[in-house]
């Protein structure tokens, strides 16, 4: 809305300054810093008025033996809260909100974060256990991408005159002229990526700030992502899909680092508040959308290599239990305990070693990303 505002003021009456406002960088810079003062100052709000309400994360009796994971019991939780207004607001403040890829990637993470809101208010607020049944969860989840990959498949004019030539493509990584066509698979495969993203951010919501923090990373790589999509010089350069107007993405992703390094600040050791799956689904959902998106699908398992191995050692202990179960009568595990951070607790790493050094994968990650354009 500032960024329109701004565009009639310079237009009309030529205030010295206000071109500034037309540039994507400008823009996103702002996003980041209202993301941290929206984060600021409503997060000591939102946990104020979560303990008020005695809304508090429960024990988990899988975890009453591991580190402190019993005195976390009562907590505030649903601090996704904050998450999710720190990043739509700055979002319909300085992004082009009549741009395809900022409405659907607003859409998205706000849609999740709804679902993610009925889970907590079902498990926390109505004290069911379970929260919302799982299969409701992957409706909403469905119901998401079939929006988002219908019309992407469908509308594709919607975009720019040229985008029904890649609307179903995806950069290949390590690959230099490649990109690999989805066709009459894409809707199906933007519901598997949607679903799965969510659900691996959710799973890697375990310790404090492990989850926000990785988010955060992540969130930049796909600033400058998009950054280079948007812009016809650096695609060229990089030889990769050139989108007309994903730069403004830039915008929304620089506000979603932003609402991330403000919710670290409760989130970190020891946690002020937990996001719960209202801000873990919905930056799952947002990560998923941004890649989707920005065309850089295949790249999700090395930019968000740090989620991927928390799903993959959840599958796997899962899998090998049954496996052993049915073979010798028995479950037998491959971790300690699943996901992956869990397993480090149990083997005695302290909470805080750990976060730090899943952060240390994750910008290491993003560097290969990063790495990735030109290493083809």
């Amino acid at each position: 809305m500032l960024y329109y505002l701004a565009l009639f003021l310079e237009r009309n009456f030529h205030p010295p300054g206000f071109g500034v406002f037309q540039y994507i960088t400008f823009r996103s810079a702002a996003a980041a810093i209202t993301s941290l003062l929206i984060s600021f100052i409503f997060g000591p709000m939102i946990i104020r008025m979560m303990k008020k309400h005695q809304i508090g994360e429960q024990a988990k009796k899988e975890l009453q033996q591991i580190g402190n994971h019993v005195s976390k019991a009562g907590t505030p939780t649903m601090g996704g809260f904050i998450v999710l207004i720190s990043i739509l607001i700055p979002t319909l403040l300085w992004a082009n909100i009549l741009n395809w890829y900022v409405i659907l990637i607003f859409i998205t993470t706000l849609w999740l974060g709804i679902v993610g809101f009925l889970d907590d208010y079902l498990k926390v607020v109505k004290k069911k256990s379970k929260g919302l049944i799982g299969r409701y969860k992957i409706v909403g989840q469905v119901a998401i991408g079939l929006v988002l990959g219908g019309i992407i498949y469908y509308f594709p004019q919607l975009f720019s005159s040229n985008f029904d030539l890649y609307n179903t493509l995806t950069t290949v990584p390590f690959s230099k002229n490649l990109n690999f066509d989805w066709g009459f698979l894409f809707i199906p495969g933007v519901i598997l990526i949607l679903t799965a993203t969510s659900n691996a951010v959710n799973l890697t919501d375990g310790l404090d700030g492990l989850s926000i923090g990785t988010v955060g990373i992540v969130s930049l790589a796909f600033a400058l992502i998009a950054y280079f999509s948007g812009n016809a010089t650096f695609a060229k350069y990089l030889n990769i899909i050139h989108l007309v107007g994903s730069g403004e993405l830039t915008v929304f992703a620089a506000a979603m680092g932003g609402a991330a390094l403000g919710f670290l600040w409760f989130n970190s050791y020891p946690a002020q508040i937990f996001m719960g799956d209202t801000g873990s689904l919905a930056l799952g959902g947002a990560v998923g959308g941004l890649a989707i998106l920005l065309k850089k699908e295949f790249l999700l398992p090395i930019l968000g290599g740090v989620f991927f191995a928390e799903t993959i050692s959840v599958i796997l202990q899962v899998s090998y239990f049954k496996y052993t179960k049915k073979k010798y009568g028995e479950g037998r595990r491959l971790f300690l305990i699943a996901p992956l951070h869990h397993h480090f607790e149990r083997k005695g790493m302290n909470e805080s070693k750990i976060v730090t050094r899943f952060y240390i994968i994750a910008i290491l990650l993003a560097i290969i990303t990063m790495a990735t354009f030109k290493v083809r």
